[in-house]
C-alpha cells in the first residue's frame, strides 16, 4: 500500500504497460459461467497453478468451496500438447465425481501451443471416455486477450451450443441471459419475472450454487443452476433478453441466428432508469402487465431519491470495474445529481466511450473515462491525485487508493474479498437500487459525521 504514495500526478500515455489492472483473466469468467449450470464440473485446460488461481479468487469472493478440475500441464504437455492430459482428466472426472456435464475452458498455455478442444473432445467421445447420457462442452478462453467478462461470454455461448435445440413447438417462455453478476442479482431477476407471471429460462444461474446455506452436509453439486433439459428448450422460447452488452451479446446473437429466437440486449438493471427499461421490455415482449407490487417498489426508490438528494448532489465519484456494471451505475449517479468524475474499465469496447459521452454530456464537470488494457487503477489514482473525489465505487483492490487518499469506498463488482453481502443482497431491480442507494448514502453521511466540527455535528442531518 505504501507504494501507492509514489503514484505521480503527471500522466503520460502508456501503450504497453498496465499497472494494477481493472480486470482479471478469461478463465475466471468461464469457470463462473459453468457453475451456473446444474451438475456441471468446470475444467481448466492448462497448468495446475492457473486453475488454483481461478478457484481461489472465486472462493475468496463467494466464501464457498469452488470445485474445478485441471489438466495439470507439465513441461512435456507444454511442448507436445495437452491432449492426453485432458482425455485422462475427462475419464477421471466422470469416474470419480459423476457430474452430468464437464465444461472445459482453455488457458493461455493450451491456447499458445494450439490445442484444439473440438478435436480433443471428439476423440474423448470416440474413445468412450464420455459415458452415455453425459455431456462435454467447451469454450476457448485464452488469458492473454480479453477479460473475465470475455471468458464469461465465451462460455455462455459454449453452454448454449452444447445443449440448445429447436422442436418447433413454442414453450411460451422468455430466455434471460444475465451478465457477469452476483447470484443474488440472478435471484432478483427471477423474482421480478415471477411477479409479472413470466416463465423464464435463465442461463447461467448461480443462485443456490455459490451462495447456498450451511446444512452440515457438503454437496459437490448443489441444487441450483440451470438444468441441461431446460437449456435444451431455449430454441423454442418467445425471445431472449441479454443483460449486459459485453457479457451476453454473443449468446443472444447465437440464439437469434441459429434458432430464430429474437433477441434484445439491455444494460444491467441497476438503478431506476435501467430497471425501468428492463420491466418495460418484459411487458412489451410478453404482453404481461406490470403488477402494483413492482410499481410500489419503484415508488419507494423514487421516494428515497427525493428525500436524500441534498446529501448527494454535486458529490464527485470515481469508479472502476466491468463496463456492463459501470454504465448503469454512472446513469444512476447522474440521476442522483452526483458527478461520475473518473471511470475506468479494463474491458475494451467503443460502445463504452460512446455511451459514457452520452450519459455525461450534461454533467457540469469534465468527466474522464477510459476502457481497455491501459485503463487501470494506476491511471484512476493519477486522476484522483490531480483532483480528489468524494467517493470510490469498485472492487476490493480500490481499498488501497481509498486508504492512501482518505476517500470512502463502496465495494461493488468483482472481486470483493473483504466484505459479505454481495452474494445474498441484490443491486439489481428497484429493491436492489434501494440497497445501493442506502450504501452510497451511508458512505457519504458517515464521512460527513466524521469530519463535522462540534458546531455542525447534528443528531438529525
Amino acid at each position: 500500500m505504501a507504494l501507492l504514495r509514489h503514484t505521480t500526478g503527471e500522466i503520460k500515455e502508456r501503450k504497453a504497460l498496465t499497472v494494477n489492472p481493472a480486470k482479471t483473466c478469461q478463465p475466471i469468467g468461464a469457470m463462473y459461467a459453468a457453475l451456473g449450470v446444474h451438475n456441471c464440473f468446470p475444467h481448466s485446460h492448462g497448468s495446475q497453478g492457473c486453475c488454483a488461481y481461478h478457484r481461489s479468487t472465486l472462493t475468496r469472493h463467494y466464501k464457498e468451496p469452488i470445485v474445478a478440475g485441471t489438466s495439470s500441464f507439465t513441461e512435456g504437455s507444454s511442448v507436445f500438447g495437452g491432449q492426453s492430459n485432458l482425455i485422462a482428466a475427462i475419464d477421471n472426472i466422470f469416474t470419480l465425481y459423476d457430474p452430468e456435464i464437464i465444461a472445459v475452458h482453455t488457458t493461455c498455455l493450451s491456447e499458445t501451443i494450439g490445442d484444439d478442444l473440438r478435436q480433443i473432445s471428439k476423440k474423448a467421445m470416440d474413445d468412450g471416455k464420455v459415458p452415455e447420457g453425459k455431456v462435454l462442452i467447451y469454450a476457448s478462453t485464452p488469458s492473454y486477450v480479453g477479460t473475465h467478462i470475455t471468458g464469461y461470454s465465451n462460455m455462455v455461448k459454449g453452454i448454449l451450443k452444447g445443449f440448445v435445440a429447436k422442436t418447433g413447438t413454442p414453450n411460451g417462455k422468455m430466455n434471460i441471459i444475465p451478465g457477469f453478476c452476483e447470484p443474488s442479482d440472478m435471484a432478483e431477476l427471477r423474482r421480478l419475472c415471477g411477479m409479472m407471471g413470466i416463465e423464464i429460462i435463465m442461463v447461467p444461474d448461480t443462485n443456490g450454487v455459490v451462495n447456498g446455506p450451511m446444512t452440515g452436509k457438503y454437496e459437490m453439486f448443489p441444487k441450483g443452476g440451470a438444468t441441461k433439459e431446460e437449456i435444451a428448450t431455449m430454441g423454442d422460447s418467445m425471445g431472449t433478453i441479454g443483460l449486459g452488452r459485453w457479457a451476453t451479446t454473443d449468446a443472444v446473437n447465437y440464439l437469434d441466428a441459429d434458432f430464430k429466437v429474437p433477441g434484445t440486449i439491455l444494460g444491467m438493471p441497476i438503478g431506476l432508469q435501467a430497471t425501468d427499461r428492463f420491466i418495460e421490455t418484459l411487458h412489451k415482449l410478453t404482453g404481461k402487465a406490470v403488477p402494483d407490487a413492482i410499481t410500489f417498489e419503484r415508488g419507494q426508490l423514487v421516494d428515497i431519491i427525493s428525500d436524500y438528494d441534498q446529501y448527494l448532489y454535486g458529490k464527485k465519484v470515481a469508479l472502476a470495474g466491468d463496463p456492463d456494471q459501470l454504465l448503469p451505475l454512472v446513469e444512476l449517479l447522474v440521476t442522483l445529481g452526483m458527478i461520475p468524475a473518473y471511470v475506468v474499465s479494463g474491458t475494451a469496447g467503443k460502445y463504452f466511450e460512446d455511451r459514457m459521452a452520452e450519459l455525461t454530456k450534461d454533467v457540469p464537470y469534465d468527466c474522464k473515462y477510459k476502457c481497455g488494457p491501459q485503463a487501470d487503477m494506476y491511471l484512476l489514482h493519477q486522476w484522483i491525485k490531480n483532483d480528489p473525489v468524494d467517493l470510490l465505487i469498485g472492487n476490493t483492490y480500490l481499498k488501497y487508493i481509498a486508504r492512501d487518499e482518505d476517500i470512502p469506498l463502496l465495494r461493488h463488482g468483482f472481486p470483493i474479498l473483504d466484505r459479505v453481502g454481495h452474494q445474498y443482497f441484490p443491486t439489481f431491480g428497484y429493491s436492489g437500487g434501494m440497497r445501493l442507494l442506502e450504501k452510497i448514502l451511508a458512505a457519504i453521511m458517515d464521512r460527513q459525521d466524521r469530519d463535522a466540527p462540534e458546531t455542525r455535528f447534528e443528531l438529525q442531518m
